[in-house]
């Protein structure tokens, strides 16, 4: 009987105050992967170990999803092929689908662990981002409140059953859920004594200019590297080039104006930084589809 096993069975650990559900795969089949709302990304399971001893589980293949890991106490392990991690309290990662992979608690002091088993078919793309590659490695996360009120009211909203709108509500809230680990400097605000990166930094840097202009040799200047390889690493991360990025932010910046103020178009401009008004609003149709003038008119009917 269940009660009577200790440690891990199946693939499955069974101890004292286990929290654990798992979708059946019926459920997935015929309410998840055929809704084009939910097959997209999706959970096939989570769960709560406290004091997991004993706790290890290999898998010669991998699965078919993703899994994500959040060690709250205590310290493990884990395998992706044959690269091993350790992992301390803070802690969380993710293990890519179809890939070997093993883990497990310390036998001395065995890990306190929330775990979170996801699929979908966007998960090749998902796991292609570097923000999520960075997370194959252990990663130190700020923890808050929000984490383990979601994880509950997911968990609550599937206790009560696959209805699709217990479906839909947890489904929805993954999202979300997954960014408060991968991007979890994103949900703190940063205090002074913090260090960010040179991208994060330098996407600041031009909030706070964003009526200047600022150079491609400024940006690299400032965070001491050459424009080639400063350009290359903030397209890495962004998907735009510097500048690029930069107009984006002006233009965002202008098109606020142009909905809640009656500046004329060349005082928007030239409060962009931009002394030709033409050039401004040739800048601004590229990026957001329609003249200013014509922009404000539509966000004013």
């Amino acid at each position: 009987m269940e009660q009577n096993k200790v440690g891990s069975h199946k693939n499955i650990w069974h101890g004292v105050g286990r929290q654990r559900i798992e979708i059946p795969r019926s459920v997935l089949k015929s309410r998840i992967q055929n809704n084009v709302l939910l097959k997209q990304l999706y959970i096939c399971g989570l769960g709560y170990y406290p004091r997991a001893t004993n706790h290890y589980t290999y898998r010669k293949k991998g699965l078919p999803e993703n899994f994500l890991f959040y060690c709250v106490d205590g310290h493990g392990f884990y395998k992706i092929g044959d690269k091993r991690h350790e992992v301390s309290p803070g802690q969380c990662f993710l293990l890519p689908q179809n890939v070997e992979h093993a883990y497990g608690s310390s036998e001395h002091d065995p890990w306190t662990i929330y775990w979170l088993h996801f699929g979908g078919s966007v998960l090749p793309n998902f796991n292609a981002l570097p923000i999520v590659q960075k997370h194959f490695k252990p990663n130190t996360v700020r923890s808050s409140n929000e984490m383990f009120a979601l994880f509950g009211k997911i968990y609550k909203s599937l206790e009560l059953g696959y209805s699709i709108d217990n479906l839909l509500f947890a489904n929805m809230c993954l999202s979300h859920f997954i960014t408060l680990f991968i991007y979890n400097q994103k949900h703190f605000v940063a205090s002074p004594a913090e260090k960010i990166d040179c991208i994060d930094s330098a996407i600041l840097f031009m909030q706070e200019h964003i009526n200047e202009n600022i150079t491609l040799n400024e940006l690299s200047h400032r965070y001491n590297y050459s424009p080639s390889r400063f350009s290359s690493l903030f397209k890495q991360r962004t998907g735009y080039a510097p500048i690029d990025y930069f107009i984006q932010m002006k233009m965002q910046k202008a098109s606020q104006h142009l909905g809640i103020t009656d500046k004329s178009v060349k005082d928007i401009a030239l409060s962009m930084g931009f002394d030709d008004p033409y050039y401004f609003s040739k800048r601004f149709t590229k990026v957001m589809g329609m003249s200013p003038t014509k922009y404000r008119s539509v966000t004013r009917d």
